[in-house]
């Protein structure tokens, strides 16, 4: 290969992310709708973070793990769609080379640590209900410090080597890219690089990160059920095994969607299949994250009444005894 045919493979400098601009009729509609899921996902996540942190009785490891998932939930939440709603409102939907490796870098480790750290509070939930005589023993502060960090470490690791390797890739001259936002593989299929290293990658990583942690976490589950299953009252069941099962939904949504973008091979007839999965994991599961991991908790609603009352009696209390006066 010639130094100017090298030149030209490596003078990209930006790429166009297409998005859904297939529906150029529904881009508005598509801003507010998007907008409206973004301040809610914020608001409900950014509330979590706070009772976790200000209320003692939060103060616990599975609110621990609570409050970084809805961090690592806002944190990703904050990588992808301000830069998707700019686009839908402006119709520039270029980014530049090194903007697409920062979004991705970031997008990427925010996945791989979601998913190991579903699988920690999956085995948190397993301990405390099939093992509680063990639990305060097993699952110290340090260890559940541990458990945090390792998955933080772990997602952000597994990107950087990622996002490295996709920094030395070369282009053949395309630079329209089919999606919304910021992922690897729609990359790397513009490279002119033979992608079997990458693809083997990607599997190795997948298998790591995204099957492990889902078969812990679906054994973790199958486990509670079978456990709440031997409850003698028949309320407690019920209530126990609506909890369970809603975040068994819930993780098996996250990893299945994930689960058939990334290990399907791409074909033309899945391409805008996963594009709308995508949507799934990228939007809709740090919308419902709170509600079905937090704001259903006994404690969590008790948190959130104090943290009411204080606030308006705070705020209105003084203005009562001005009247009065």
């Amino acid at each position: 290969m010639t130094n100017q045919e090298k030149g030209n493979q490596t003078s990209i400098t930006e790429f166009n992310l297409l998005g859904f601009g297939t529906l150029p009729h529904l881009q508005i509609l598509l801003f507010l709708l998007f907008l409206v899921i973004y301040i809610a996902t914020m608001a409900g996540n950014i509330l979590i973070i706070v009772l976790v942190v200000t209320d003692q009785h939060l103060h616990t490891p599975m609110y621990f793990f609570l409050g970084n998932l809805s961090c690592l939930e806002t944190c990703y939440t904050c990588t992808i769609l301000p830069s998707f709603l700019a686009s839908l409102l402006t119709e520039d939907r270029t980014i530049s080379f090194s903007g697409y490796l920062t979004q991705y870098f970031f997008f990427g480790s925010m996945i791989a640590t979601e998913c190991l750290l579903l699988s920690v509070m999956s085995c948190d939930r397993y301990l405390a209900i099939c093992n509680p005589m063990h639990y305060a023993a097993c699952m110290s502060g340090r260890l559940y410090l541990q458990l945090a960090g390792g998955s933080w470490t772990g997602g952000f690791l597994s990107s950087g080597i990622i996002t490295l390797l996709i920094s030395r890739l070369t282009f053949c001259g395309l630079n329209g890219i089919d999606h919304f936002f910021c992922d690897l593989i729609p990359l790397v299929n513009l490279s002119c690089n033979d992608p079997q290293l990458m693809e083997m990658l990607v599997f190795t990583l997948c298998l790591i990160f995204l099957v492990v942690p889902f078969l812990l976490t679906l054994m973790s589950y199958i486990c509670i059920i079978a456990t709440i299953l031997r409850i003698p009252s028949t309320i407690r069941r019920q209530k126990a095994f609506s909890t369970c099962s809603s975040h068994l939904i819930v993780v098996s949504m996250y990893y299945g969607t994930l689960l058939i973008v990334y290990m399907f091979p791409m074909t033309n007839t899945l391409r805008d299949f996963k594009k709308v999965l995508s949507v799934i994991y990228i939007v809709l599961t740090p919308l419902v994250n709170p509600l079905i991991y937090s704001l259903r908790n006994k404690e969590v609603k008790e948190a959130l009444r104090k943290a009411s009352r204080k606030f308006m009696f705070g705020r209105w209390y003084p203005l009562s005894f001005l009247r009065l006066k």
